[in-house]
C-alpha cells in the first residue's frame, strides 16, 4: 500500500521531510516508512496493554499507525512547535485519535510517564541527547519497576555503541527490514533493547 493510501486510511498527513529546524543535536524530521511500521506491529512486541512513547514524533505517523494497528496507547514528544502543530492537526481527524496524545517538549527534559513501557526512536537527536533520555527512562524504571522495551529504527553506529554499553539495558532482538527496500542497507533494521523487572539491588 502506498504512503498516500495509508495516510488516507488513517486520515492523517505525514509525508515529506523537514530539516528547517535541524541542527547538530536535533536531526531532520523524516517519517518512518509504513512497511517498517507494519513489520513492527506484526512482531507482537507492542500490544493493546502497552503505552508507547515516541521520541521526535514529528507529525505523528508512528503514534497513529501503531495505536490503530496494535491498539496500544501512544505519546508523541516533539520539540519543534511547527511540526508539533501538524501532529495536533492530524489528531483532529485521525482514526486512532482517542489513543494518542502529543507533548511539545525537549526529549531530555520530558518526564517519562509511569505507564510508558515501550519507547520508539528513529534517530531523532544526537547521542548526547540520547544519553540524557536513557537516564530519564532508567529513572522512571527505578521509581516504578516494569518491563520496558526500546525500539531503534535505522540506528547509527553511535547509537548502537551507546546502547551496548548503557547501564541495565540489554539487547533483546532485531527486526530485519533490508528486504523492504533496495540496496541491502545493513542499518535497515529495528534493534530492540529491554529493561527487565526489578532493578538490581531493589529485591
Amino acid at each position: 500500500m502506498s504512503v498516500e493510501k495509508y495516510d488516507r486510511l488513517l486520515r492523517i498527513r505525514t509525508t515529506g521531510r523537514d530539516d528547517s529546524h535541524s541542527d547538530q543535536y536535533h536531526y531532520p524530521y523524516e517519517p518512518t516508512p509504513y512497511p517498517v511500521l507494519e513489520r513492527l506491529a506484526d512482531s507482537g512486541y507492542i500490544r493493546k496493554e502497552n503505552t508507547l512513547l515516541d521520541y521526535g514524533c514529528g507529525k505523528g505517523r508512528v503514534d497513529f499507525y501503531l495505536a490503530w494497528q496494535t491498539r496500544c496507547r501512544a505519546i508523541g514528544v516533539e520539540y519543534d512547535r511547527r511540526i508539533f502543530e501538524k501532529a495536533e492537526e492530524n489528531q483532529k481527524t485521525a482514526v486512532s485519535a482517542g489513543r494518542t496524545v502529543f507533548e511539545l517538549a525537549s526529549a531530555e527534559l520530558f518526564p517519562v510517564p509511569e505507564r510508558a513501557d515501550c519507547f520508539y526512536f528513529f534517530n531523532p537527536f544526537s547521542v548526547e541527547i540520547l544519553q540524557k533520555v536513557l537516564a530519564r527512562i532508567l529513572e522512571s524504571w527505578y521509581e516504578v519497576p516494569r518491563e520496558m522495551l526500546l525500539f531503534f529504527y535505522y540506528p547509527s553506529d553511535e547509537y548502537v555503541s551507546c546502547l551496548m554499553t548503557a547501564e541495565q539495558i540489554t539487547f533483546l532482538d532485531e527486526i530485519d527490514c533490508r528486504d523492504l527496500f533496495q540496496g541491502n542497507e545493513p542499518r535497515e533494521r529495528i534493534m530492540i533493547f529491554e529493561l527487565q523487572g526489578q532493578p538490581a539491588g531493589t529485591e
